[in-house]
């Protein structure tokens, strides 16, 4: 090895010896050592703060990925957690200051990257979706009154340090209800924000969140620009919660149901308003009408009023009434079916213009437009008759179209189904007006007896309608038969507003007879798309008609027809004191938001024997008692889908008959299998006084109590 002949020199120009350059050479390699090492550090501490990053960001992905049931349990654990802690998961007040809405309108207008520091805000809403930028900067999606506001949650900016901010946002969930308090800026990219400063969650929401997004309410921009008015079209099959699996209890077993999109909104109706805004609208339209109608007559001088909801006798329309019983009095009560004598008797004692909006029930048929419980608005109106009405009706249907759609009298209507191009409804004035029964004599060429009420006129009735192939379930009186032939020609035709007129008698017990054509009543009827909106007439004041035309309804019920009207005694004395010339009014309110919202279905919430009869199954019960095979068991199990798989016919015995019929009305639908056995056997603890029984569920057994394991007994593979 050649060495130097002359060591280095210095700066100073001295010369540095062989053991002072050996030191130099030692430190010069400890440092790039030491630097090396930290360099490891560095990188090694980057790796872990990756790690922690991606295990943070998998466990959000894995809140998603998790069962529900599992998903449930954490979040109650969470809670339970923080309660041991002293801490008060659900605070009892949050000051807001503006809403969202306010808020966008407010600051949209800041620049990109700008941000108001010294400008204090709170906002309240739901967290809808929820992403993480490491575990210094959580992004939120806030929802609240159909708009959103994207929340920049930083470290930097919290009340809390860094591992309090951690901690905080890993238990902040989508679907949580929070309060927020910070400043309003605006992100690089321009997205309006809010910058969190203290950050509280009001109201936990421990049930996993369906995971499509909601596009509707993800961009304002498109929400403003085309935001849905009524009488526009709708499409509900683009809406979010599609098809879920429900548990439901049917007599002595459990099933598992799919639901359709629609039963699955109707049934979770609280999930549907959260993840589709438009239905929102549905809602606030719906109430846009009642306070229509109720500004139009209280600026006519009208009263509102208030009338009993439960009657001795049910009166005023020809419908079945639901029955119930007054303990206190031990009478049997009706539900009101209409409040229509009511407010008459209270134009006899002086209020000439009264009117009422609220709920009636009818204890008939459920189809798309026909609801057991349903709103109308009934008014009266003394001195008028039903022409007035008819200008009073057209006035303020076309007056609230108008004001509704933003200034036209047409809107669009699926009335064949969202899968079908949409209709127009014209509601511009004067509306359409025809003859009641002048129609299906012009149309069909039939020649009806003048005498409605004779033994001829029945059966010539009968003999059109077996004719036309018109079903008229019975009884089939002459009014059932003549509603079935006229509605058979005449209400197809009636797609924009139609006036039709002039009833026979026999047809309306309540109306005042024409006063110029002998056998009719001054009377209309208001059809839209088909189907009748409104109802009026002229009053009938005279006591001894009225009398007459109640006898004439008594012999309609004697021959089966139980929603002929009953003889209201309390009602005709009123009249006795004299009811002056007067006009009544009635309008479905449903069927009116059925219109002016698109919606095919006049149903809020189905019953649960409605989505019962929707989604159809064959359900198996092993009986080890006797069966029992009566009509309207044998009825029952085919409306259910009942067999027994011995022979496949649908009898079951008096134990499955009466757990249907009570589930059937409790309307019980369990979300899980616990919680259905539990309420099977809490239901068979109240009610079995014989033979027990055990109940089935997939390859799943839940045993019974000890107190009823001795009488459980069964066949084959399922029991009962």
């Amino acid at each position: 090895m050649e060495v130097p002949s002359e060591p280095p020199a210095t700066g100073t120009g001295e010369t540095l010896s062989k053991n002072a350059l050996k030191r130099e050479l030692k430190n010069k390699q400890r440092e790039e050592e030491r630097k090396r090492k930290e360099e490891e550090k560095a990188k090694k501490a980057a790796e872990m703060q990756s790690a922690k990053d991606n295990k943070s960001s998998a466990a959000a992905a894995d809140d998603d990925d998790m069962d529900p049931t599992q998903y449930l349990e954490n979040r109650l654990k969470y809670l339970a957690a923080q309660k041991a802690e002293g801490n008060n998961p659900y605070p009892h007040k949050f000051f807001v200051t503006m809403s969202i809405a306010q808020y966008i309108k407010e600051y949209e207008s800041l620049s990109n990257g700008q941000h108001l520091e010294d400008v204090p805000v709170s906002l309240t809403g739901r967290i809808m979706h929820k992403r993480a930028s490491g575990a210094k900067l959580v992004f939120y999606d806030l929802h609240g009154g159909g708009f959103k506001v994207q929340v920049m949650a930083d470290a930097s900016k919290s009340d809390l340090n860094e591992a309090e901010f951690s901690k905080f946002h890993s238990n902040v969930k989508r679907g949580d209800i929070v309060g927020i308090t910070g400043f309003p800026g605006k992100s690089k990219k321009g997205e309006l924000s809010i910058f969190p400063k203290t950050f509280v969650v009001l109201s936990h929401c421990l049930h996993m969140m369906p995971r499509q997004k909601s596009a509707a309410a993800a961009d304002n921009a498109t929400l403003k620009k085309n935001p849905w008015v009524p009488g526009c079209t709708r499409n509900p099959e683009t809406y979010i919660l599609k098809d879920q699996i429900l548990f439901h209890v049917l007599g002595t077993f459990f099933e598992r149901v799919k639901l359709g999109s629609e039963e699955t909104r109707y049934r979770l109706r609280h999930l549907d308003l959260m993840l589709n805004p438009e239905v929102r609208e549905i809602f606030k339209t719906r109430s846009k009408i009642i306070a229509y109608v109720r500004r139009f007559l209280d600026d006519l001088d009208f009263l509102e009023v208030e009338t009993p909801m439960m009657n001795m006798i049910a009166g005023g329309a020809a419908a079945r009434p639901f029955v119930t019983h007054h303990n206190e009095l031990n009478m049997r009560l009706f539900m009101r079916i209409a409040p229509e004598l009511y407010l008459k008797e209270l134009v006899v004692g002086g209020l000439d213009r009264v009117y009422e909006i609220g709920k009636q029930f009818r204890n008939e048929g459920i189809d798309l437009t026909h609801n057991p419980e349903f709103t109308t608005c009934e008014f009266y109106m003394a001195y008028k008759d039903y022409n007035d009405l008819m200008d009073l009706t057209e006035q303020m249907l076309s007056g609230m179209v108008k004001e509704l759609t933003n200034g036209s009298y047409k809107i669009k209507y699926h009335a064949d189904g969202v899968d079908k191009d949409p209709i127009e409804i014209d509601f511009t004035p004067p509306f359409r007006c025809v003859v009641y029964i002048f129609w299906p004599l012009m149309i069909a060429g039939l020649s009806i007896p003048k005498d409605l009420s004779s033994e001829e006129t029945n059966q010539y009735l009968k003999d059109a309608c077996l004719k036309y192939e018109i079903k008229c379930p019975p009884p089939e009186t002459t009014v059932r038969l003549l509603d079935k032939l006229v509605g058979h020609f005449l209400e197809e035709t009636c797609v924009n507003p139609t006036f039709i007129i002039n009833h026979p008698e026999i047809m309306s017990p309540l109306a005042k007879w024409h006063r110029s054509k002998p056998g009719l009543t001054e009377r209309f009827e208001l059809f839209v798309n088909k189907r009748e909106l409104c109802n009026a007439y002229t009053e009938l004041n005279d006591p001894v008609v009225q009398r007459q035309r109640f006898a004439e309804q008594l012999k309609d019920r004697q021959s089966g027809d139980d929603e002929a009207m009953a003889l209201d005694e309390t009602f005709c004395t009123a009249l006795e004191y004299g009811l002056p010339p007067t006009a009544g009014w009635g309008m479905g309110i449903d069927r009116l938001a059925m219109l002016l919202t698109d919606s095919q279905n006049i149903k809020i919430e189905p019953s649960t024997k409605a989505v019962f009869k929707s989604h159809p199954s064959k359900i198996i019960i092993y009986s080890s008692a006797q069966i029992i095979a009566n009509p309207k068991v044998v009825n029952l199990g085919q409306q259910y889908g009942v067999t027994n798989p011995k022979n496949n016919s649908s009898v079951v015995d008096h134990r499955t008959a009466a757990t249907t019929i009570i589930a059937d009305t409790m309307q019980i639908v369990s979300r899980t299998w616990e919680e259905s056995c539990q309420r099977w056997e809490d239901f068979q603890l109240r009610t079995e006084t014989s033979e027990q029984s055990s109940v089935r569920f997939s390859n799943k057994t839940r045993t019974k109590p000890k107190v009823l394991q001795k009488y459980a007994v069964g066949e084959g593979t399922g029991t009962y």
